[in-house]
């Protein structure tokens, strides 16, 4: 339905408060913009407008309309208030701070104080926060609020928890409250009291407000933006999602964390707050690295952002690749990078960065970053060991806590030093990096992971070792095999038939096939490729040993159904199976039998047909000759591969 924008006298009036009354603000707004355009110095239209562009969380106009109010009426100072909490909400705190100032009314002098108070803490000023907090009454529910953000800042979790439940026996079971307390609990790494308390926002808002839509857009419904509304402020469920998604993220549940990211009420990309933004652009990553980058980059050129974007962006540059990136990043922002990056982190950064022109410095500089953590790891065991003739549980947890925090530092220090002889193939150097670490690092999975990929690199001497390395993480998930990367399942399978171990690596494999069965009775649509994968890579193994017949079966087999199977990591697996074949070929070290000579040829095709909306590589972010989109599917590569085959046969 249309909303008229030329209403009568009588008619505007009601109809505005009408729109305003139901939450219609945009269309409120359409009304009132055309009114005003009329008469520039409605105070009532100004004042409208400017208060329903605050709701609609379009804090730009509406510090735009409360600035202009605030120039035509300066004795009523209440809009001078409205102007600053603007200017808050816009990131532009100095400016929010000025108009304070200038706010003398007696009435208005504790809202002032809240507002001075929440610009100090957003610029983690405590002290001069708490300045301002002291001036508030001591009775105001508000200011035990207030008190325990002070602790959370500080990160006195527990502290902070516990003003916020006596907050909440206070005022009452509000969703803003009760996600503090989620947040007090995400913070002290007590996920499943954080969940529960997420949960019950949810519960909440859809019970509260069904027009928001939770869910629908995960459900593949189609629904229109609800966009930033008090209703949905109110509410926090944008909030609860969130934090949802990162406790996710932290267990490594990513099609969890992307699930709940895609549950939250619908909007568009451009009513996007910047920690849902940060979010989508981080777990999407792997699949979107050129949109996720995008994203990032765009927040850290705003007022305010999520405080872990800098660093994310650093080092999802280095994670991909991109250290010249990095480098720019790191020398355009330095007002940035110490407030951003911890000097640990600044000095991890330094040594990637390093890596790419003088190896041998960058190892240098890593090693004595690990000396630092290995002394450190050294005296907190001492620590927890003595904490522990105490038989206090909360100061035992604690200790084990810091210990494993200082741990995740090394890790990856380390492994930075092993990425340097990887990249030289010096598996003997990165076995001799491993073993001086087995002290701490023994029994953590990635350390284990690497020593088993390293050994594994060494071929028939050092299979059954790897075993000793891959068995323990894959039985440690073996309940729930399919979060084990296919990568490590496959390498175990082909280290047990290297060995001999054929029948661990057939009930391994029928482990995996009835784990996939299951969980595509569950999600029939969702593609699973671990047995696929598993199947690609022991046939990659024979195709490398020179037996084709059987490896290019095998990598074919392991592609049905090509509607559930084909996708672009099992395709690159598989034209690189095609290319050694078609190399071999045409070096005359084989000939192929007819019947393998058509099955190729009905492979291709089938792969052709189902590959049409696939893509063949992982688009490269910011490549200087990206891939044509129509040359980037798996049909296109696949009748390519066709036509080489062809060539070769003379057909």
């Amino acid at each position: 339905m249309s909303v008229r924008y030329d209403l009568k006298t009588g008619e505007a009036t009601s109809t505005i408060y009408s729109l305003i009354k139901n939450g219609k603000y945009r269309d409120a707004i359409d009304i009132l913009n055309y009114q005003v355009q009329i008469n520039q110095k409605s105070r009532a239209g100004l004042s409208l407008l400017a208060y329903c562009y605050y709701s609609v969380q379009d804090f730009v106009n509406a510090s735009d309309y409360y600035e202009q109010l605030s120039n035509m009426y300066p004795e009523q100072e209440q809009y001078k208030l409205y102007f600053a909490q603007s200017l808050y909400k816009c990131g532009l705190n100095t400016e929010a701070m000025k108009i304070c100032s200038q706010i003398e009314t007696p009435s208005l002098q504790f809202k002032v104080i809240q507002l001075q108070a929440a610009i100090k803490y957003a610029e983690d000023d405590i002290n001069g926060c708490v300045e301002y907090i002291e001036k508030s009454p001591s009775d105001d529910a508000s200011t035990e609020m207030n008190k325990a953000c002070i602790l959370f800042k500080e990160k006195k979790f527990e502290r902070a928890l516990e003003k916020f439940k006596k907050a909440k026996q206070t005022i009452g079971n509000r969703a803003d409250i009760s996600y503090n307390i989620a947040v007090c609990y995400y913070q002290l790494k007590q996920y499943d009291y954080s969940l529960r308390h997420i949960a019950d926002i949810i519960e909440k808002g859809i019970k509260e407000n069904p027009e928001l839509s939770v869910g629908m857009q995960t459900d593949g419904i189609e629904v229109a933006s609800v966009g930033n509304t008090l209703v949905l402020h109110e509410s926090c469920l944008v909030e609860a999602f969130n934090l949802k998604a990162a406790i996710q993220f932290n267990l490594k549940n990513m099609n969890n964390a992307r699930e709940a990211l895609t549950d939250m009420p619908p909007r568009t990309e451009a009513e996007l707050d910047p920690i849902t933004l940060h979010n989508i652009a981080v777990m999407n990553m792997d699949e979107e690295p050129s949109s996720g980058f995008e994203k990032l980059q765009f927040l850290i050129q705003q007022n305010s952002f999520p405080f872990e974007t800098f660093a994310n962006l650093c080092f999802l540059y280095v994670k991909f690749g991109f250290y010249s990136l990095v480098a720019d990043v790191l020398a355009e922002n330095s007002h940035l990078t110490f407030k951003h990056l911890t000097p640990y982190e600044y000095e991890f950064m330094e040594a990637k960065i390093m890596q790419q022109t003088s190896p041998e410095e960058a190892y240098r500089k890593l090693e004595e970053m690990g000396v630092k953590q290995i002394d450190t790891l050294r005296k907190l065991t001492k620590e927890v060991q003595d904490v522990r003739k105490s038989n206090k549980e909360d100061p035992i947890k604690k200790a084990l806590q810091e210990y494993d925090d200082n741990l995740e530092k090394y890790i990856p220090i380390l492994m930075a030093q092993a990425s340097i002889y990887w990249d030289m193939q010096n598996y003997t150097a990165i076995e001799k990096i491993f073993r001086k670490s087995v002290e701490f690092c023994s029994d953590h999975d990635v350390w284990r992971l690497n020593v088993g990929h390293v050994l594994f690199m060494q071929d028939n001497n050092k299979y059954r070792d790897a075993i000793g390395f891959y068995e323990p993480i894959v039985k440690k998930h073996y309940d729930n095999i399919l979060n084990v990367s296919p990568i490590v399942l496959a390498n175990l399978c082909v280290t047990y038939i290297m060995t001999s171990l054929n029948e661990e690596a057939e009930e391994l494999m029928r482990k995996i096939e009835r784990e996939e069965d299951k969980a595509l009775e569950e999600n029939p649509n969702q593609k699973f490729y671990h047995l696929c994968i598993i199947n690609l890579v022991i046939g990659t193994l024979y195709c490398a040993k020179g037996n084709y017949d059987f490896g290019i079966s095998r990598i074919m087999k392991s592609l049905e159904p090509y509607q559930k199977k084909l996708g672009t990591d099992t395709w690159y697996y598989t034209k690189r199976c095609f290319l050694a074949l078609f190399e071999s070929m045409a070096k005359q070290i084989i000939i192929l039998k007819d019947q393998l000579v058509i099955e190729i040829i009905q492979f291709l095709t089938l792969c052709e047909i189902h590959g049409k909306n696939i893509k063949a590589n992982v688009e490269e972010p910011f490549s200087d000759n990206p891939v044509h989109p129509g040359k980037n599917t798996i049909a296109y590569e696949a009748r390519y591969l066709k036509w080489l085959f062809f060539e070769m046969i003379k057909y």
